[in-house]
């Protein structure tokens, strides 16, 4: 399968938001990213819903929806209803997991769990079957314009050794510090999704950036 793109748009910029959706839509990403930040379970507050919808608005691709807040279930129906067609829960938020990863297949969306970078891989195993996207987070989550950090390749190998073990269609998502000088090494470790923001959104060409991601 051909690598996945998707740029964040935490990275955009907000006084032109329809206008870099439609950045998005004429090049050659998969996914809009989209980082829902509450302040509590990361230190800065992105944006909520009314932003969400306007991106929706725009948007002619699928809605990767990447909730870094506590209590995440509370919200399932809401980002359902707004048009989510892939949400990524934390982890690190949910006291029954398994639980919510239903209570986002039942609404028809793809079911996605990201891991911060101290948490292991390994804690997925159990329920590696009941997920559709793993979100490896490359940078400590909450804010932007991060360094990658190099422990994430052996990150992403071992989560393909547990997904090739259980014979499941998992992919592998990469969130933070994404470039063209680490994107051949993630995918050559078995990422399937790349997000990447600052490298999209401050190049001076975004459309070209995302194409060679892509390649």
């Amino acid at each position: 399968m051909a690598t996945l793109i998707a740029p964040s748009l935490l990275a955009a910029d907000f006084g032109n938001l329809e206008r870099d959706c439609k950045m998005v839509n004429s090049s050659r990403a998969d996914w809009f990213h989209i980082d829902i930040m509450d302040g509590v379970f990361v230190p800065n507050i992105s944006f909520g819903m009314p932003v969400l919808k306007a991106i929706a608005k725009h948007a002619t691709k699928p809605l990767d929806v990447h909730l870094m807040i506590v209590d995440p279930d509370r919200y399932i129906d809401t980002f359902s209803e707004l048009g989510s067609e892939i949400l990524t829960i934390h982890y690190e938020a949910c006291t029954h997991l398994h639980r919510n990863l239903q209570a986002i297949k039942a609404k028809g969306m793809k079911a996605g769990v990201a891991l911060n970078p101290h948490t292991p891989v390994s804690l997925l195993e159990p329920i590696i079957k009941e997920i559709d996207v793993v979100c490896l987070m490359s940078v400590n989550p909450g804010f932007g314009g991060q360094s990658f950090i190099e422990s994430t390749y052996e990150k992403v190998r071992e989560l393909k050794a547990i997904i090739l073990k259980k014979g499941t269609g998992t992919l592998i998502e990469i969130d933070g510090g994404v470039t063209d000088k680490n994107a051949s090494q993630l995918i050559e470790a078995g990422a399937d999704v790349l997000v990447a923001g600052s490298y999209v959104f401050s190049a001076a060409n975004p459309v070209e950036n995302i194409a060679e991601l892509k390649k």
